[in-house]
């Protein structure tokens, strides 16, 4: 062995121990509204950040030390005072947005929680099923996705099918499979008043929530949510538009799913799928976004998959995964759609 590289890969190890430390600092900070009592403010004072927060002092004076030393905050010693970066306020004091960056912090204490479950997975198989998760599973995907539904799902996305948009304007019918707590639901039923939508998943937990998001919309007329699987919709209905949203992955019979979706699909309809942004060759995913997708495929994906008895996709599908999947399923037309994103790919399938 050589010396260099040992000393190479143990200053790696702490490096990605120290960012683990880092991250759970930040989730905290996010979690309890430190960066937004700290956003846009300047520089302050230890006491002014724990009389504003309302926070225990103890609490926040190490949280405020440890942001410093993970290079998230600026410290000026000779007035002690600390400061949270604008840029960074604009990523982690900004939920409701499409560039907010606190769901995946959420996420990263929810999917460890399971590590020594998963762990006795690798040796007994099996793994974790989705409601083991909890309300905290729900909370991280809801926060990891609301603002992108919201700002970017029909005014680019859709849009970015001008088919799809005109049907819609005109008055569609539309399944959201896999729906989750609704908000790309919600986004579509809020701009096509004339179209009608269903939004289907099995988990109650989830729809719960859905339904209580429209109640407070006020979009309960051309909007409805249904806890279960094909068989409770009503027999007979077909779609213009079924989307599916980061779901596909995580099913037990992902085949299976797809073929009924392609018996929903009108003869003229769109499938829209979005999926993790990952390349087909494991090469290509030497990113710090492909370490992080086979994280949360390890502690999320995968094993709730695996956990059901389901083949365990995992999050790193890619593109040729997912056009062997909808071709196996009878569809005949796969498309990549060319939008900008870092984190997502998105897909029109047809008949």
């Amino acid at each position: 062995m050589e010396k260099e590289r040992i000393k190479e890969f143990a200053g790696k190890v702490m490096s990605d121990l120290s960012g683990g430390m880092a991250a759970g600092l930040a989730y905290v900070g996010a979690q309890t509204g430190l960066f937004q009592t700290l956003s846009g403010q300047g520089p302050m004072s230890m006491e002014h950040i724990i009389e504003k927060s309302g926070l225990q002092p103890r609490y926040v004076e190490e949280w405020l030390k440890g942001m410093v030393c993970a290079e998230y905050l600026q410290y000026d010693m000779d007035n002690e005072t600390f400061e949270l970066p604008d840029e960074l306020g604009f990523l982690l004091a900004s939920e409701g947005t499409d560039h907010y960056m606190g769901g995946l912090l959420h996420s990263l204490p929810m999917m460890l929680s399971v590590a020594p479950r998963v762990s006795d997975a690798f040796i007994n198989g099996g793994g974790v099923p989705f409601e083991d998760y909890g309300q905290d599973g729900i909370l991280a995907i809801d926060l990891m996705n609301r603002g992108l539904y919201e700002q970017r799902f029909v005014s680019y996305w859709l849009k970015s099918m001008p088919t799809v948009y005109e049907k819609l304007t005109a008055g569609g019918r539309v399944l959201d499979f896999g729906c989750g707590t609704g908000h790309a639901a919600l986004t579509m039923a809020g701009a096509f008043a004339k179209s009608q939508f269903i939004g289907l998943d099995i988990d109650p937990a989830s729809i719960e929530q859905a339904c209580k998001n429209a109640r407070d919309a006020g979009l309960t007329d051309n909007l409805n949510f249904v806890q279960g699987t094909f068989s409770d919709l009503e027999p007979g209905q077909q779609f213009d538009l079924i989307t599916t949203c980061d779901c596909i992955h995580d099913l037990t019979d992902p085949v299976g799913v797809l073929k009924k979706l392609c018996e929903l699909l009108s003869s003229d309809g769109t499938l829209f799928i979005i999926e993790p942004k990952v390349a087909d060759s494991l090469t290509e995913n030497i990113n710090p976004i492909g370490a992080l997708y086979y994280g949360m495929s390890v502690f999320h994906c995968m094993t709730q998959s695996l956990a059901a008895g389901g083949p365990g996709l995992g999050t790193c599908l890619g593109p040729s995964g997912m056009q062997s999947l909808v071709k196996q399923a009878g569809f005949n037309s796969f498309e990549v759609l060319e939008l900008k994103s870092q984190m997502t790919l998105f897909y029109a399938v047809r008949h």
